[in-house]
């Protein structure tokens, strides 16, 4: 059975850090990518950081000098590191993966081909 579970999340203080974990099983994840989305409540999910096979990252704008994608190829482990955060990163934050060898690819996909069931993160004082 095909699984992403991501954990890590909870309640942070503006300014504050948490890091996210994703670990996949279930299939050979060689060759996919694997990135983090996510959805404030009320809103479109939207994309965060990518990272695939050979470490190339893609980071959306708000992310960029503030989170860290990084990787572990056994078991496949994914990671966020969030620092600085803002009460605007609250939301659910999903782990998924997409069967290409690039990060900047899965940035710009449609739909993904897993899904985790997502982790939520607030930032409120």
């Amino acid at each position: 059975q095909v699984q992403l579970v991501e954990s890590g999340g909870g309640l942070v203080q503006p300014g504050g850090s948490l890091r996210l974990s994703c670990v996949a099983s279930g299939r050979n994840w060689n060759n996919y990518a694997m990135g983090w989305f996510r959805r404030p409540a009320g809103k479109e999910r939207e994309f965060v950081a990518a990272i695939d096979w050979s470490g190339g990252t893609t980071y959306a704008d708000s992310a960029k000098g503030r989170f860290t994608i990084s990787r572990d190829n056994a078991p496949v482990t994914v990671y966020l590191q969030m620092n600085s955060l803002k009460p605007e990163d609250t939301a659910v934050y999903y782990c998924a993966a997409l069967d290409t060898d690039s990060s900047w690819y899965l940035a710009r996909a449609s739909d993904m081909d897993y899904w985790g069931k997502g982790t939520l993160v607030t930032v409120s004082s």
